[in-house]
């Protein structure tokens, strides 16, 4: 049977998609035609699925998602919408890093700058205000990775400039400049740490020395003028923190050595050695006054000591011994200055009562003595003072006390020996008197 021409056409178009294009069925995953070939595409395009039907682009999206996670830098905010993504499918790991990832990192880095305020100095505190207030994405992100460590250096600089200022010893020119500093940028006061610093300190210690010499001893003064002359920044700030302690005390050492040998009390020892040390170096007299003073004082009050007994009472006499026998260095003070003043009162004291002893009072009450005159001795006749009914005045009055006080101590410049033998005329001038009256009696 023949068709007509026009359902010829239809059937043409109808029957031409299948024979042109059989591939389309087989990409489909359909059956091919029994007798169809189609050309083999394999190596013109890859095959996306990989095992268990998971296409590589998901591989890849799911590794930068569990990068993200790892880095240390990713908020909370981001970990929370990450991890939520990678239980989730294809779609929901790509949409986290399209579009949630960059939110969630925005909210994050707003909630770092707001904590950055926290302890903050006063230039920081303001830089995180200002790009908290109209901060984009990539500024606060610029900012938590730069401008934060720029911040915190100026505030460093500028707590070191005012901790400089509030330092007592701080000079003029220092506090100046660093004011000026603080009243500018950051440059400014970086400027100065890094400059200007160094030179106004040096030229205010300059002007310190200088102001050292004046009322200072001479060692001093000499130390002082060398490092005006010579010294380095360095050298200028060591003296002013050591040298110039160590120079006043040796003027110090030299001007006690100078009044140990203008005290009168210091011996001939102590003068030697104190005159040998002023001729050295600090050493000297350092040592002196820590080691040669005490010993050379030690000797020289023995010798004192010694030449205390010559001449000395019995008591004074046994004290020195005593003292030179065992007495320590202070024993020795003691003694020179307190101990042989007691024992001469006591010498003293002892004489005054045995010459008291040795006059005794005769009947008539007059004040008599035992020991005899010598013959030959030339003495002329005296007085004593008589008691009651007393009436001769003839001759020298001499008291009874007067001459026992002689006989005791030899003070009106008598020795024992002479003491004894005025006692004795005063004695026989009694005995005279008294017969001359007995005989006017009879």
């Amino acid at each position: 049977m023949k068709l007509p021409k026009a359902s010829a056409v239809i059937a043409a178009a109808v029957l031409a998609p299948a024979v042109l294009f059989p591939s389309a069925a087989a990409a489909a995953g359909g059956p091919r035609p029994t007798g169809l070939s189609s050309p083999d595409t394999a190596s013109d395009q890859p095959d996306e699925a990989g095992d268990h039907g998971t296409s590589e682009q998901e591989k890849r999206d799911r590794a930068e998602v569990a990068r993200i996670l790892a880095d240390k830098e990713s908020g909370p905010g981001v970990r929370e919408a990450g991890e939520k993504a990678l239980a989730g499918d294809a779609a929901a790991v790509r949409h986290f890093l399209e579009k949630e990832l960059a939110e969630q990192r925005f909210v994050d880095n707003r909630v770092r700058v707001s904590q950055v305020i926290n302890n903050a100095g006063p230039v920081l505190r303001e830089a995180a205000k200002a790009v908290l207030r109209h901060g984009t994405a990539a500024e606060l992100e610029k900012f938590l990775k730069e401008g934060q460590f720029k911040a915190r250096a100026e505030d460093e600089d500028r707590a070191e400039v005012a901790r400089i200022l509030a330092d007592k010893e701080s000079g003029p020119g220092v506090r100046e400049a660093g004011e000026k500093a603080l009243a500018g940028d950051a440059a400014a006061v970086r400027h100065f740490l890094e400059v200007e610093l160094a030179e106004q300190r040096f030229i205010d210690n300059r002007v310190r020395v200088s102001q050292v010499i004046n009322n200072a001893g001479p060692v001093l003064r000499e130390a002082a003028k060398a490092v005006l002359r010579h010294g380095t920044a360095a050298e200028l700030e060591k003296f002013l923190k050591e040298g110039q302690f160590k120079a006043r005390a040796e003027d110090g050492d030299r001007a006690e050595v100078a009044r140990i040998l203008a005290d009168k009390e210091s011996g001939p020892g102590v003068r030697e050695a104190g005159e040998k040390a002023l001729a050295g170096d600090a050493a000297a007299v350092r040592h002196f006054l820590e080691v040669e003073l005490a010993e050379q004082r030690f000797v020289d009050n023995q010798v004192r000591v010694s030449q205390l007994i010559n001449n000395a009472g019995p008591v004074l006499r046994e004290a020195a011994k005593a003292v030179l026998r065992h007495g320590t260095a202070a024993e020795l003070e003691k003694f020179l200055k307190e101990g042989q003043f007691k024992a001469r009162a006591e010498d003293e004291a002892a004489a005054a009562r045995k010459g008291g002893t040795d006059r005794t009072p005769d009947p008539a009450g007059q004040t008599q003595a035992d020991p005899q005159p010598q013959p030959g001795q030339g003495v002329k006749p005296v007085a004593v003072t008589a008691g009651a009914g007393a009436g001769d005045t003839s001759g020298a009055v001499v008291s009874a006390g007067h001459a026992g006080q002689l006989a005791a101590t030899g003070s009106e410049g008598l020795g024992w020996e002479a003491g004894g033998a005025a006692a004795a005329l005063a004695a026989g001038a009694a005995l005279v008197v008294a017969s001359r009256r007995r005989s006017t009696e009879d």
